[in-house]
């Protein structure tokens, strides 16, 4: 007996097979195209492509399903949060509506699972009541290590705009750092060609922040800074590279300086705007105790 789904607005313009994998089983494109072939999809009563955009109400009638196998990497094991921590993450939250979450991560826990990474903030939130009846969407990153303001889309079509906003470096950042040294009181903004290795591959990007320098004394000083790029760990080597790393930064630090033994990185995303149908949107997020009894002691 063939299965009927219907595709819903969170799938609307998306390819075939992406919708296929997302909402049938995880299977080789090359399969994909061999159960098309055979005429066991049909799209609307017609015949269709991988290619091709569905649309929501679509009305998707597949063949011998349990048939089809899924792919190894489809038993990938995920996080599971505990009822205590479900709950903790309700005072993480910022703002809440029907297409997004902001939330204010805390520092130590990455976006997304990794290999070095088990416990991750998508697996925790999709199963809290923020997102019931959705999914989240990652649009944006910001380093495990690093503390504060995170944006969640809660469907493919906010997930989409929030995407377009940042490469078009409509939504703008603030972050708050404590630093090692005095900074020099010139500066700016920073200017860099950051260089990363993509399998062994040389690549260069440029990287632009703009700074001012808060509170400052011999020993460290608390900056405000607007990274106009988007670049990976661009905050941390950018102000690595003027001589004034960020306190608890183990991955780029200067041995000139008496290393701090402290839990996290100083540095923390601070506020948040940008504009979605002439509605500007503005967001704050506090940062944590230690950030905080570090800045009353020593800045």
């Amino acid at each position: 007996m063939p299965k009927l789904f219907t595709v819903n607005n969170d799938y609307h313009d998306s390819r075939f097979d992406k919708w296929f994998k997302k909402n049938v089983i995880d299977v080789p494109h090359s399969l994909i195209e061999k159960i098309i072939r055979k005429n066991k999809v049909k799209v609307n009563n017609k015949r269709t492509k991988s290619s091709y955009r569905v649309q929501e109400g679509d009305i998707i009638q597949i063949s011998e399903i349990s048939k089809i196998k899924p792919s190894k990497k489809d038993t990938k094991i995920k996080y599971k949060p505990n009822r205590k921590e479900l709950g903790k993450y309700s005072d993480y939250i910022i703002e809440n509506n029907e297409n997004f979450v902001i939330i204010n991560k805390p520092a130590g826990i990455p976006v997304q699972s990794g290999t070095k990474s088990f416990r991750n903030i998508v697996d925790i939130l999709k199963d809290t009541i923020y997102f019931q009846g959705s999914n989240p969407y990652i649009v944006h990153r910001i380093d495990k290590e690093t503390s504060g303001i995170l944006i969640i889309a809660k469907n493919r079509k906010y997930a989409q705009l929030f995407t377009s906003l940042f490469r078009i470096r409509k939504i703008h950042k603030t972050y708050l750092a404590i630093v090692y040294g005095k900074v020099n009181k010139s500066l700016r903004t920073m200017k860099d060609d950051l260089i990363f290795y993509e399998n062994k591959k040389k690549i260069t990007q440029k990287a632009i922040t703009n700074f001012k320098i808060l509170r400052s004394n011999e020993s460290y000083s608390l900056l405000e800074l607007n990274p106009i790029t988007g670049r990976k760990h661009q905050l941390r080597k950018q102000l690595l590279n003027i001589g004034n790393p960020i306190v608890g930064d183990d991955k780029y630090f200067l041995n000139n300086f008496k290393r701090i033994k402290i839990k996290d990185l100083l540095l923390h995303a601070h506020k948040i705007k940008f504009m979605i149908n002439n509605v500007q949107y503005n967001f704050k997020a506090n940062y944590d105790n230690v950030f905080e009894n570090f800045l009353k002691k020593n800045v």
